[in-house]
């Protein structure tokens, strides 16, 4: 037999537990002498493997799941072959899914216990921060426009510019807000990082808070990931008792708090955030002013989303034109897709910009989980366009997939096979804003209930050309008229539902 380790890591974060994770903890708990360490990393966004098990043997980290309670006994009795059993999977870095990624931010994420500060400088975390410690906020920042970094929210907005316009700009005081409210079906990367590298994300805001000479960093972070919010706030603790926080702008210490927010998905744009975080109704700002000028209190105010911020770190250590090795086009560095719907292996995959969607799909993703034709892929959340299976050699990047009138939003991948009704689909699009809308804008808050109405006559077979021309109109009105993107992005899923997959929409015509 082969001896037993003396450490093992089993995922603590929401996705594992999810599948039972700490049941396996537990058991290894009762099996392995005491000598024996458990650690709760974060997960690998493997998430088809999870529970998955690792242990460390002669420097190297072999992998073993899906891990059930009852395969503790037979894993600890034979030592953890390396090969041979059926969970063993070998080296984890080793795993194709894994191995030919290009992970920049999330780099660290399961490789330790997320709250290990000690850990975090051994893999590289703090060397970003150092640098930006011997710069000048104007040198900082144009490493960042060097860098080509757009915001991952979705709007690509370039971080330096937005960055810049906020350092120029005077108030009492300034802010830095990350926007974790991470909304969007089919999306998980904020609180995969959160859980498992939080550590990334505050030194991120470190530097952004250095760089436009904020003192008081806020993360605005939606109620429903509660593991999310106790491990940040852990972080939080232990960076500022660390004193990590000290001197960094002009002498004054930065410090960094996290504001739940009551699961309002309007709250994803940023001026509906500002105003929650000010105690208001989460309700969309007419610009301008934009909040890099006007924002915050009515301080000039930086809103970048956890992604952005989490890619700093690696910008600062390594610098702005090694960033820009990475990606194509406008479209640079790293973009976290994630795999979810109906799919055989659900992930989180980071690879710089230009992947086909047909590669996330079938060569990481491993096409349908039920084993049926492929239909429709929804990218960029539920805002997003709905693309065909003729459409999967498009490059994962902000202006291709525009070209084809679809958008990147937040990377998140959402599979549907042939039974998927498409009509539906769009219907739900209107629904969907129709619950979310903030009530402001006229064009979403009522366009959007005409617009569900209508698809609801269409399904129904009830003057089907008539009400497609309506439902047209409707849709040029929400995205012409409305005061975000709320609003404004609704039409496209339902327009791309129309030009893409027509026959839903008029089959009952035909019959």
């Amino acid at each position: 037999m082969i001896g037993l380790p003396d450490r093992i890591y089993i995922p603590g974060d929401s996705a594992a537990r999810s599948v039972g994770a700490d049941a396996v903890a537990d058991a290894f708990a009762a099996a392995l002498p005491d000598n024996c360490e458990i650690v709760r990393n974060g997960s690998r966004g493997l998430f088809w493997l999870e529970p998955l098990v690792e242990i460390e043997r002669d420097g190297v980290r072999l992998g073993f799941g899906p891990v059930t309670p009852d395969d503790v006994a037979d894993l600890v009795n034979i030592g953890f072959p390396d090969t041979g059993h059926k969970l063993a999977l070998g080296p984890v870095e080793d795993i194709p899914q894994l191995a030919r990624q290009q992970r920049l931010i999330f780099v660290r994420c399961g490789l330790a216990d997320p709250l290990d500060l000690e850990a975090y400088a051994k893999g590289g975390g703090l060397s970003g921060l150092e640098t930006a410690r011997g710069l000048s906020p104007d040198a900082i920042i144009e490493q960042v426009r060097t860098s080509g970094l757009r915001g991952r929210g979705g709007a690509g907005f370039p971080a330096g510019i937005k960055w810049e316009t906020a350092r120029k700009s005077s108030g009492e005081r300034k802010y830095l807000c990350c926007n974790a409210d991470e909304g969007d079906s089919g999306t998980y990367a904020d609180r995969l990082l959160m859980e498992g590298d939080p550590f990334t994300l505050i030194e991120g805001m470190c530097i952004a808070a250095r760089a436009i000479g904020a003192c008081h960093g806020l993360v605005y972070l939606r109620s429903e990931y509660p593991d999310a919010i106790r491990t940040l706030k852990q972080a939080i603790t232990l960076w500022r008792e660390a004193g990590h926080f000290r001197d960094l702008v002009d002498g004054a210490d930065v410090d960094i708090e996290v504001r739940t927010g009551a699961g309002a998905y309007i709250c994803g744009e940023e001026s509906s955030m500002l105003n929650s975080l000010e105690g208001k109704r989460g309700e969309v700002r007419a610009k301008p002013p934009i909040p890099a000028i006007s924002g915050l209190f009515g301080q000039p105010t930086i809103v970048n989303n956890v992604l952005t911020l989490g890619s700093v770190p690696w910008v600062l250590a390594h610098g702005g034109e090694a960033y820009r090795d990475f990606g194509t086009g406008r479209s640079r560095g790293t973009q976290a897709f994630q795999l979810a719907g109906d799919i055989a292996r659900g992930a989180l995959i980071e690879l710089a910009f230009g992947v086909s969607l047909r590669s996330l799909i079938e060569d990481f993703g491993g096409g349908t989980r039920s084993g049926r034709p492929l239909r429709a892929v929804q990218v960029g959340g539920p805002l997003g366009a709905y693309l065909r299976e003729a459409d999967l050699d498009v490059a994962m990047d902000y202006e291709a997939l525009a070209e084809i009138g679809g958008m990147l939003g937040h990377g998140g991948i959402v599979v549907f096979n042939d039974r998927v009704d498409m009509a539906r689909q769009a219907r739900f699009a209107m629904e969907f804003c129709a619950i979310e809308s903030c009530g402001k804008c006229t064009p979403c808050r009522v366009g959007a209930t005409r617009g569900r109405e209508t698809l609801d006559r269409i399904i129904a077979g009830d003057e089907i050309e008539a009400n497609l021309d309506l439902l047209q109109d409707l849709c040029e009105l929400m995205t012409d008229g409305s005061l975000c993107a709320m609003g404004g992005l609704t039409p496209m899923p339902v327009r791309s539902a129309i030009e893409r997959f027509p026959e839903d929409f008029t089959r009952l015509a035909a019959e």
